[in-house]
């Protein structure tokens, strides 16, 4: 029927009109008579809607309908079927005009539309009791003269007076016309009916709030409750928290889903909720049913009662855990019993603990931090000794709470571990102790001692006590280690939540050792990629600070952790970190005097002050940066900065200049007359440290401004003549420069250069005439002072940048004759092609490179003629300081001329290889820096070069590789791994012989210097390919497996790459890349663990509409996968497995495995898949159902050993254990190796080392 059609009918004359306004002003208590053809009309429409429910406000509106017509005429089907003479049609279709209008009632809008009404809704949701016939198959008394005064006197009622409906109700139930009989079918048709009404009430509960109608959800409560009854149950009931309602099958499974949705907040108050539930349920739960105007009365047992009652009671239960986490009332009720029920009840909860429902072994860990509040019980206090070592608090601690350590589900661990920090809080001795006895061995170190063997051994008598002593003590030792290492792993989970909660409270309670090591760890997660474990390691450094305050090594772990973190990539972190930088450090700084005592609080923010100026310098710019946002919010007032000068003359004053260097250039008014007096005393001084005097110069730099001529004058010559005694370090050198450049600043910048020319040519004159009296004088190169020289030198390279015109051929080759061996006299000029080891000390050679390199910052011809110079150096120089800082200069070059200098990017990358660690970390940070800032492109074999560093021997290098790669390169250029990707075998396997791939110029020294070629490199070759795999997003993944096809297995197919031994280990490696997991569609395997039986919880299904959205997605990926692979891939395959078979190479075993994995995914489609070769089909569902078998071997022998190592494993959590590695199940796979799959895979295993060479023999 159209539903144009089906509305004309109701665009209705005005007696129709009459009609719908009658209904609505009786409020729908009464059933008002429509046309018989109008109604058989109506009758029709029914099932129309539930085509286009969603778009039916526009339908309406679209044919005139009106909404309120059309609740009239759902109101009037609704109320035939509550009728007892109503026939089987009629209840039906009064069941689904009332399943029609709660859908309505879900749908959006339909409150704007008023929709909504609480008598009819009351109605509609009631109405299964009306229409299922209780009593059918009974006679019944006709009345008819009571039904007609019954209908003759029925009134309005009032919306909400419950009593008088019931009322109504009751002599409605007393109304007989005629006798009914119903069939089996007939009962089949209004239960169908029913279970509509019910699924569309449900859903109607997951849309529409009753929070505000209270009468509506207390209705809905009754109406499950009753429904409990409604038919028996086959098979257990399980209550999830999230439930399909599509697959609910029996009504009562459905009713304690509305009873749960009804314990959802939208619907009010959820302590409100249960209560409400439980007192429907308790009738339920104690067999008892109550009438509607008499007292409850018991029920006769019957096998349906009793299961609908322990139904009740298991659902009470779950509600309790899931809606309302009754910890605290189940600790109420144990405090009350006796010690015996006690044990008892432990017993139990031990047994919940390792339920299988994450939630049950959520709430257990809950109730044992309840329990622990409670008093300790004694063992004697226990009738039964076997339920004695249930009682003490340790039990609790270490075999329910510690071992849910190893929990399988993240959020259980983490809250374990929470939960046993809270632990050290509470009051009890014996709790803590128990605690501490889980990481620790002292408690028994203290109490006994060791016996002296030697001593014992020469009795004749051995007392057996000692020999249990230490192998007690020695066991115990040895677990508090394990648990230990235990726990710091956890701090590297891969899972936030764990990571957020290991190591919290433990360090501050000493119960795990308060060294470097661990505290690093702590200070890592302040750097940590989720958000949540970022912040929760800043509060946790800070309590530990808090707790500590007098431990250096907490105040270099806080520094540690807090300082980066303003200049986080997460702004509400950064937020977090200035917030606790300016607690601890600005907010202390008050004014200082001779006799002022500083409590603990400022004592700390000095001593953090005075790590930052020595210890902790690393961290200055971090520090920089949190100063630059505060001189924003206008934090430094003229009271602080009083109160941080009158620091700089304390014991402390150290932390008080480097406050001072950061907030003097963002403050307007300055006492600069005691600045200048520190600048006085500094000069005069001779015990000054020297970072003190990089930050007093860097103060009078910042006021340099805003001093007059004399006193300017007055610093240039202290500085001019500190400078010239080539006493100061080189940091401070570097500082005083840089304060004399801002002394010499002006707006003329003539007058400026004027100034630097005749201050800093001075200075490089004075460094010019030194190194040619050293140089070229034999007597005094013997006798040379090496640290005077480098300070020359120094000086000579700082100055020469703000004076380039001062800076002459004569002073360029005396800083080159550093460098290299020349002859007596100086010619005019030295064509060199390396440096040539001199007399002079290596220092002094990489200082020079260092100044010849600022040289060449101000001369282009210098660049020209020195590069060459500065690549071969790399290529064949022997001294590492030298090497490394020609790493340097040659990086910094490449900022001011990078066209001159990317022609040696590849002899600079070159050094990612170096045989010293120390000049490859420094070639990848530099080179980091240049990638990103765009100096440096990826051109060549850069990529592959960065590549090969991510194996790098030193784990720290490749791990300070792979974070420059993730976090800094890759966000730049998202499309880097993909790109470069299939490169990576030809480069990696040195195979040069594909006519696009590997074609860069390379000499053969840079080609074995990077070539990872050979089964020995094998492992490292895939570690590459596993990371850069990854990182790909599912398109990428999607196009470079087909690219793989495209571009190497098709021109192995055609005989563009010719199958010879190189050419076989290139295909090889192909397929094997192509069965990595990694390969696999993310949208494909999200699903894998519920799939596979994993329980939907927590993180892996939030909500049922992520799992929907999900497994659509995988089904359209699926589809567009499976017709990319039938249509690019299944031709290659075929084609080379023939080729394979002719020339019998051992590569025809990687195809097969690659198949085997390929087609785990279609194993249904396999003869579809390989149509056109029929014989590779059945080869391949051969291997598929020979690994299926031979995985439930393994499956089954991996049983057999781990109920071994539980039976051997000591107390009741022993089961706890790491799962078998993989290889212990491939091993059992791999049993039949008779099959040409089989010895491949056999060997492939063997070759990444996933088989021990105990192992071989079972192949």
């Amino acid at each position: 029927i159209e539903l144009a059609v089906v509305f004309s009918t109701w665009d209705a004359p005005d007696q129709v009109q009459a009609w719908v306004d009658a209904v609505w002003d009786l409020e729908f208590t009464e059933r008002k008579p429509l046309d018989n053809t109008l109604e058989e009309e109506l009758t029709g429409t029914l099932s129309v809607f539930h085509v286009a429910l969603q778009s039916i406000w526009a339908i309406l509106g679209e044919n005139g309908v009106s909404v309120k017509s059309l609740v009239a005429v759902l109101s009037f089907f609704v109320l035939a079927g509550k009728a007892k003479a109503a026939n089987v049609q009629q209840r039906v279709n009064s069941l689904h005009a009332a399943s029609l209008y709660m859908l309505l009632l879900g749908i959006p809008g339909s409150i704007a539309n008023k929709v909504f009404h609480e008598v009819l809704l009351d109605t509609c949701s009631d109405l299964t009791s009306h229409c299922w016939p209780h009593d059918s198959g009974k006679k019944r008394k006709k009345d008819s003269l009571k039904s007609s005064q019954a209908e003759g006197k029925r009134s309005k009622p009032h919306r909400k007076d419950t009593p008088e409906m019931e009322v109504d109700e009751a002599d409605e139930e007393e109304d007989e016309e005629e006798e009914l009989h119903f069939s089996g079918q007939d009962l089949m048709k209004i239960r169908d009916a029913v279970v509509l009404l019910v699924k569309s009430l449900l859903r109607f509960l997951q849309t529409f709030a009753l929070k505000d109608r209270p009468q509506s959800a207390s209705n809905c409560t009754q109406i499950f409750s009753k429904l409990l009854y409604f038919e028996p149950v086959i098979g257990e009931l399980t209550f999830s928290a999230i439930q399909d309602i599509d697959k609910l099958r029996s009504v009562p499974e459905m009713a304690f889903c509305g009873l749960q949705l009804l314990c959802l907040p939208k619907h009010g108050d959820q302590r409100e909720s249960l209560r409400r539930i439980f007192h429907q349920l308790l009738y339920v739960i104690l067999m008892m049913n109550k009438g509607n105007r008499r007292k409850p009365s018991l029920l006769v047992p019957s096998q349906a009662i009793l299961s609908t009652r322990d139904q009740a009671i298991h659902f009470v239960c779950i509600a309790v855990i899931e809606c309302f986490h009754g910890a605290q009332a189940v600790g109420m009720l144990i405090s009350q019993i006796t010690s015996t029920d006690y044990a008892c009840f432990v017993k139990w909860l031990f047994k919940l603990s390792r339920h299988s429902k994450m939630v049950c072994r959520l709430f257990s860990v809950d109730v044992v931090m309840i329990l622990l509040e409670q008093p300790e019980r004694r063992p004697e206090d226990c009738q039964d000794p076997e339920l004695a070592c249930f009682l003490p608090h340790k039990f609790l601690i270490q075999n329910l709470l510690f071992a849910r350590r190893m929990d399988e589900s993240p959020t259980v661990q983490g809250h374990a571990l929470a939960c046993l920090a809270h632990c050290l809080e509470l009051p009890s001795f014996n709790v803590t102790r128990a605690i501490h006895t889980l990481f620790s061995a002292s408690e028994i170190r203290h109490t006994h001692t060791r016996p002296d063997w030697q001593k014992y051994l020469s009795l004749a008598f051995f007392p057996k006590f000692f020999l249990i002593l230490y192998v007690k003590e020695t066991c115990f030792s040895r677990q508090s280690k394990d648990n230990m290492a235990f726990l710091l792993r956890r701090v590297k989970d891969s899972k936030p939540n764990v990571r957020k909660s290991a190591l919290v409270g433990l360090l501050k309670h000493d119960v795990i050792p308060v060294c470097w090591e661990n505290l690093a760890m702590l200070s890592e997660r302040c750097r940590d990629p989720a958000v949540s474990v970022k912040k929760k390691a800043l509060q946790c450094v800070g309590e530990l600070l808090v707790a500590k305050p007098e431990c250096t090594v907490v105040q270099k772990a806080w520094l540690q952790g807090v300082v980066p973190a303003v200049v986080d990539s997460e702004s509400s972190v950064q937020d977090k970190a200035l917030e606790i930088l300016d607690q601890v450090l600005l907010s202390q700084v008050k004014l200082y005097s001779v006799n002022c005592y500083l409590d603990a609080s400022q004592k700390l923010t000095w001593d953090l002050l005075g790590l930052l100026c020595h210890e902790s310098q690393n961290l200055s710019r971090y520090f920089s940066r949190a100063f630059t946002i505060w001189s924003k919010q206008n934090k430094f007032t003229p009271t602080f900065i009083t109160n941080l000068i009158s620091h700089t003359e304390a014991d402390h004053a150290a932390g008080a200049w480097l406050l001072l260097s950061k907030v003097v250039a963002s403050s307007p008014r300055l006492p600069y007359g005691k600045i200048l007096d520190a600048w006085d005393s500094m000069i005069s001084s001779k015990d000054i440290s020297v970072t003190t005097c990089c930050h007093i110069l860097c103060v009078i730099g910042d006021i340099a401004a805003h001093l007059n001529k004399d006193t300017k004058d007055r610093i240039v010559n202290d500085l001019m003549s500190w400078l010239k005694t080539f006493t100061l370090s080189l940091e401070v050198i570097s500082a005083a420069v840089e304060t004399l450049y801002q002394l010499g600043c002006s707006d003329d910048i003539k007058q400026t250069q004027a100034f630097l020319n005749q201050h800093c040519g001075e200075l490089v004159s004075v460094c010019e005439s030194y190194l040619a009296a050293i140089i070229l004088s034999e007597e005094e190169a013997q006798n040379i002072n090496e640290e005077l020289m480098v300070k020359h030198l120094h000086i000579l390279g700082v100055a020469s940048l703000h004076c380039p015109e001062k800076v002459g051929k004569r002073t360029v080759l005396l800083v080159e004759s550093v460098l290299t061996t020349h002859s007596d006299k100086l010619p005019a000029s030295l064509p060199l092609s390396q440096f040539k080891a001199n007399s002079l000390p290596t220092r002094v050679r990489a200082h020079g490179v260092i100044t010849l390199g600022k040289l060449c910052l101000q001369h282009e011809e210098l660049v020209q003629k020195y590069l060459p110079v500065f690549a071969r150096e790399l290529e064949i120089g022997t001294d590492v300081a030298v090497r490394n800082n020609v790493v340097v200069i040659m990086c910094d070059l490449c900022v001011r001329y990078t066209n001159i200098v990317d022609h040696y990017i590849p002899n600079i990358s070159a050094c990612l290889r170096d045989n010293e660690a120390v000049i490859r970390e420094q070639t990848l940070i530099m080179l980091t820096n240049l990638l990103q800032e765009e100096f440096v492109k990826w051109k060549g074999s850069l990529f592959f070069r960065f590549m090969v560093t991510l194996v790098d021997p030193v784990p720290a290098i490749a791990s300070l590789c792979e974070y420059c790669l993730l976090h800094l390169l890759l966000k730049k250029n998202p499309e880097m791994f993909s790109q470069h990707f299939i490169e990576c075998i030809f480069y990696f396997n040195s195979y040069s012989k594909h006519k696009s791939y590997n074609r860069f110029p390379q000499s053969e020294s840079e080609k074995v210097r990077f070539s990872l070629k050979g089964a020995q490199h094998r492992e490292k070759r895939f570690r590459i390919y596993r990371f850069l795999l990854e990182h790909f997003t599912d398109a990428q993944r999607f196009n470079i497996s087909n690219k793989i096809s495209q571009t190497v297995l098709a021109c192995f197919v055609d005989e563009e790459l010719s199958l010879d031994a190189e050419g076989a280990e290139i295909l090889s490696e192909t397929f094997n890349i192509l069965s990595l997991k990694e390969m696999k569609l993310q949208a494909i395997s999200a699903l894998a663990g519920v799939t596979s039986g994993e329980e939907p919880e927590e993180e892996n299904m939030a909500t049922m509409a992520k799992a929907v959205l999900q497994a659509a997605q995988k089904k359209v990926v699926t589809q567009v996968q499976k017709k990319a692979f039938i249509e690019n891939t299944v031709p290659l395959i075929i084609s080379l497995k023939s080729l394979l078979e002719q020339k019998r190479s051992p590569v025809l075993g990687d195809l097969m495995a690659y198949l085997q994995v390929t087609m785990q995914d279609y194993r249904n489609e396999v003869k579809e898949f390989f149509s056109g070769d029929e014989q590779l089909a059945s080869e391949v569902e051969f291997a598929l159902k020979k690994a299926d078998k031979e995985r439930e071997i393994g499956g089954t022998d991996g049983q057999l050993i781990q109920s071994r190592i539980l039976l051997s494993g000591p107390g009741p959590s022993s089961h706890l254990v790491l799962p078998l590695h993989s290889h212990h199940v491939q091993t059992a796979c791999m049993s039949d190796s008779h099959t040409l799959t089989g010895r491949f895979l056999s060997q492939q295993l063997i070759n990444t080392g996933q088989l021990t060479k105990n192992s071989i023999s079972l192949i």
